[in-house]
């Protein structure tokens, strides 16, 4: 998993997991109630993949601080309800399943699309690896599936179970047109979606009513090929640059508190 995780090409399936979770009524309305796209638009992503890579390849210290913070973050993330919406709570075992799952599939679909298929052995190491990423929290470890044939009947009933309505198609929008940010964020957006859209299942896409033409779909191909020829042949100092960022600010933190 740590050799996996910290491919920085994973974070182009980012945006896919992001909205597979917002897809889920419950998480959905979580996010919409308690996060802010428009003028913070980077926070999910940045508290996501400082967790990732601290559960995946930082030091058990590391693994715990950031455990930590995710479960302070979610403390407030719950609602009974009455407003109208699902009732929901950050800390449900099963919606920290769906979120570690969301993880997991991102991170072997954008890696196998660059690097090919994952032989069957390394393929279940992986697998039996990620679970942590839903352990660390609440998830009790026998609700992982058992085998990588399990998490796929698994991620099928999922899919078909998954809703939006006004709300989450909201915040849908606003991560994938953010008006705010620095501008890097600004001009690499287009792109972000377009890899985004692509990615995701086609019924996924219609649930958020993201257009996607024959015409992208061609692009969307042309585009991982250069992806392929390009990305592997790089010096691994850049391809990890983004997990060793990651951990060193998560080192800062800790420190910072002593």
């Amino acid at each position: 998993m740590h050799e996996l995780a910290g491919e920085s090409v994973l974070i182009a399936a980012g945006g896919r997991s992001i909205l597979l979770q917002l897809a889920d009524p419950q998480i959905g309305h979580g996010v919409a109630d308690h996060s802010n796209f428009a003028q913070r638009p980077l926070d999910r992503l940045n508290g996501t993949l400082s967790y990732v890579y601290a559960i995946a390849c930082g030091t058990p210290a590391e693994a715990a601080h950031a455990t930590a913070r995710v479960n302070r973050a979610h403390k407030p993330v719950q609602s009974d309800g009455a407003g109208g919406g699902p009732a929901y709570s950050a800390y449900t075992p099963q919606l920290q399943l769906w979120v570690a799952a969301t993880l997991y599939d991102s991170a072997i679909t954008m890696y196998e699309l660059i690097y090919g298929r994952l032989d069957d052995d390394r393929a279940d190491d992986i697998y039996r690896e990620y679970a942590a990423l839903g352990t660390a929290l609440q998830v009790p470890p026998g609700l992982w599936p058992a085998t990588r044939a399990d998490f796929a009947a698994y991620w099928q009933r999922r899919l078909g179970e998954l809703a939006t309505d006004a709300a989450t198609r909201s915040v849908a929008r606003q991560l994938l047109h953010s008006p705010t940010g620095p501008l890097w964020l600004k001009l690499g957006m287009p792109f972000a979606r377009f890899l985004t859209i692509g990615l995701l299942p086609a019924h996924v896409r219609d649930l958020f009513d993201l257009e996607w033409t024959p015409g992208a779909e061609r692009r969307f191909r042309r585009t991982l090929r250069v992806i392929r020829a390009v990305y592997p042949a790089l010096p691994e100092r850049i391809r990890h640059w983004p997990k060793n960022h990651y951990l060193r600010s998560l080192r800062a933190s800790m420190a910072a508190v002593g």
